[in-house]
């Protein structure tokens, strides 16, 4: 795993609203460098948002299940995360590829949050879609040959994953406001984990995560109207203020890799909450000085 690298000084530009929006839920988002677009999703509007950064076209697409993630295999090919199923589909022309069931017999449960590693592995997570305080979720991966391997369970709200190599990732349980680090083994047992850190309750609640070229840790604050980088020691080494209170995924993109991408959410938010941060549910940008780790598309065998 990375060595704790030498110190730098991290500096990031203003937050741009570049899709002002009212999603409930934003969620999901991921840059595809070969289409030159950042896609996220609205989960409980069953929404896919896709920004062309170069064109600035806008699309928005319907599904029919509640949606969680989009990871990207090739040209306009996607797995889609929803409710119960992992949907392998040309967005383009619409045609299903092929269908994973996931937790066909909890029906209160969806899928969440999930990304690629560095081989080209989906990772993904499962939550009870009411929230309720019970550890139905659990986090899976899906291999090459699209065989769902169950990694870990007994988590509220799955949430992450960041990856810091093929071995070792962070991943998230909202509820208890705590981050793990997590190391594997070749054959995907769980050989290592450790809380990594736990959030105050001033501080919202961790929420989606991705990680830089430094093996820095970037978390989104739920409740919290901010994102803050820690280090492989856990010290926060910078913070970035949004305007908007519910944070909920971010990931590094454009040409350079040093645009951060961040998706937030208007679910839950009182009156007050929305005159205070009226962009709430808008998808942002923000320039920093280092590069993200490259978002690898899911490696198909079949393709």
């Amino acid at each position: 795993m990375g060595k704790v690298t030498e110190r730098l000084l991290i500096k990031s530009s203003k937050p741009i609203c570049v899709w002002k929006n009212k999603s409930l839920l934003g969620e999901g988002t991921l840059w595809v460098p070969t289409l030159n677009s950042i896609l996220f999703v609205d989960i409980k509007k069953k929404k896919i948002f896709i920004l062309n950064t170069k064109s600035k076209k806008k699309k928005i697409l319907k599904v029919n299940k509640e949606i969680g993630f989009v990871s990207h295999i090739k040209e306009n090919i996607f797995v889609l995360g929803l409710k119960s199923e992992l949907r392998i589909v040309n967005l383009t022309n619409k045609k299903i590829l092929y269908s994973i069931k996931i937790e066909s017999k909890k029906q209160n449960n969806r899928l969440n949050d999930g990304k690629t590693d560095s081989m080209g592995r989906l990772w993904f997570g499962t939550m009870d879609n009411l929230e309720r305080k019970i550890k139905s979720g659990s986090l899976y991966c899906l291999d090459k040959n699209l065989k769902v391997h169950k990694i870990d369970d007994k988590y509220f709200i799955t949430n992450g994953p960041a990856f810091l190599d093929k071995n070792n990732f962070y991943h998230t349980d909202t509820r208890k406001r705590e981050i793990y680090k997590i190391k594997i083994n070749k054959k995907l047992k769980i050989v290592k984990k450790a809380k990594f850190l736990k959030f105050d309750k001033k501080d919202g609640f961790p929420d989606g995560m991705t990680t830089d070229i430094k093996n820095n840790l970037w978390v989104c604050h739920y409740g919290g109207a901010c994102i803050s980088v820690y280090n492989l020691r856990a010290k926060k080494i910078h913070k970035i203020s949004l305007p908007a209170k519910n944070i909920t995924n971010c990931i590094f993109g454009g040409h350079k890799n040093n645009e951060l991408y961040i998706s937030t959410a208007r679910k839950g938010l009182k009156n007050h909450d929305l005159k205070k941060y009226p962009l709430s549910g808008s998808l942002f940008k923000v320039k920093v000085n280092l590069k993200g780790k490259i978002c690898k598309s899911f490696n198909w065998a079949q393709t």
